[in-house]
């Protein structure tokens, strides 16, 4: 506890001045990728676990492992994996062990944990297809029975050629005791023929009693429960240039539609699409809720923690490297609404070199973990004075 006290004492006094400096911290990994990445002064990164494909979404299970999904690659695969990191030695910032719980999954992107009321123990698995889950028996390192299945998705869209679709699912326990799902659009910018897509939906952890929390978000990824409240990062769409829209951080509110692909949030202002809502005849985009932060378009936002004052995002970052958007973590803090800071930086090196794609941010011991989707590397990152 005095270690996690230490790191958000550390994010505290980053809050309460300017934009902090970035150190640079030399990173070798064993495929022999040797680069930078800058962190504030008094922070420390190492690498956890690495030798991964595309590491994705992490969850802690009720034995206190870390589960992390892989799915593989960037193509529409059944060759996904959900490997378990366990017993980290505090020594070499390392787990020393790292074991395959699942594989020949179908783009496996977002695992939770719940414990019902009679104890029984339950492992989550979002799939492009479907929505699984497992008992999950303490200590074992794969599910012993036949998953249940709660939900199913539509599978199928555009291909990238086309401006793509989207093959995750994210899942998010709720304090409240609902399971929230999001379901991405199958385009780009469309409109879209079934209802379940660009939404959240929100369920009992049996599947039962399912409504739409939210719609109108067109890639929703990043799911956080904070406080007893709802918070998501959204992706905007591709077909309104290099500057527009915006990416978007939202605190969610029920049965709320978020606009797409009607709206679109640029700087502070929402507009109609120019496209699908001439002249905001379709849709009324007064009603659409402002963001907690627009990012520049095309960062793409991914996964996010809350720690204590301070929100971290993940900016994935956009496939057209010369815009040079994203490829960093951000820190939003509460002293310092609507902006985002830079907190990690370097993923993407002058002129265009690629050294990571972060995409989910984990509170782990006395700071937080990283995962990288791009080098298949699983970093630890902590405030220097807290250890020892």
């Amino acid at each position: 506890m005095r270690f996690l006290l230490a790191f958000v004492v550390g994010l505290c006094h980053l809050t309460a001045n300017a934009a902090p400096r970035l150190i640079p911290h030399h990173i070798t990994l064993a495929n022999g990728g040797s680069f930078a990445l800058n962190l504030p002064e008094g922070f420390e990164i190492s690498v956890a676990a690495q030798g991964l494909r595309r590491v994705r979404f992490m969850a802690r299970s009720p034995d206190n492992r870390i589960f992390v999904t892989d799915m593989l690659n960037l193509s529409d695969n059944r060759r996904g994996a959900v490997y378990i990191l366990d017993q980290f030695d505090p020594a070499t910032r390392q787990f020393k062990k790292v074991t395959k719980c699942l594989s020949n999954l179908r783009n496996p992107n977002s695992v939770a944990f719940y414990t019902d009321r009679n104890g029984w123990h339950w492992f989550y698995l979002a799939l492009t297809d479907r929505l699984v889950r497992y008992r999950y028996e303490v200590g074992k390192d794969a599910p012993s029975g036949e998953p249940q299945v709660l939900a199913t998705f539509p599978d199928y869209g555009l291909n990238y050629k086309y401006g793509g679709w989207h093959l995750t699912r994210t899942i998010v326990m709720g304090g409240n005791g609902k399971l929230y799902v999001s379901v991405g659009s199958s385009c780009n910018a469309c409109e879209e023929k079934e209802e379940v897509r660009a939404s959240i939906l929100e369920m009992d952890p049996d599947g039962k009693n399912q409504r739409y929390f939210a719609r109108g978000l067109r890639n929703a990824v990043g799911l956080r429960w904070v406080n007893d409240r709802l918070y998501v990062t959204n992706m905007g769409s591709d077909h309104l240039g290099v500057n527009r829209p915006a990416d978007t951080f939202y605190l969610l509110q029920a049965e709320t539609n978020y606009g797409w692909p009607y709206c679109f949030q640029a700087g502070l202002r929402i507009y109609p699409d120019p496209k699908f809502n001439v002249g905001g005849t379709k849709f009324d985009c007064s009603k659409v809720p402002q963001s907690l932060v627009p990012f520049p378009a095309h960062s793409s936002p991914l996964g996010l923690e809350y720690f204590n004052n301070s929100f971290l995002v993940a900016l994935h970052g956009s496939t057209r490297k010369s815009l040079r958007r994203g490829y960093r973590v951000v820190r939003i803090s509460d002293s310092r609404p609507g902006v985002a800071e830079d907190f990690i930086t370097g993923f993407l090196e002058p002129p265009m070199k690629t050294n990571g794609r972060p995409a989910d941010i984990f509170n782990f011991q006395n700071g937080f973990l990283l995962t990288d989707d791009y080098s298949g590397v699983v970093y630890y990152v902590y405030r220097k004075s807290a250890v020892g």
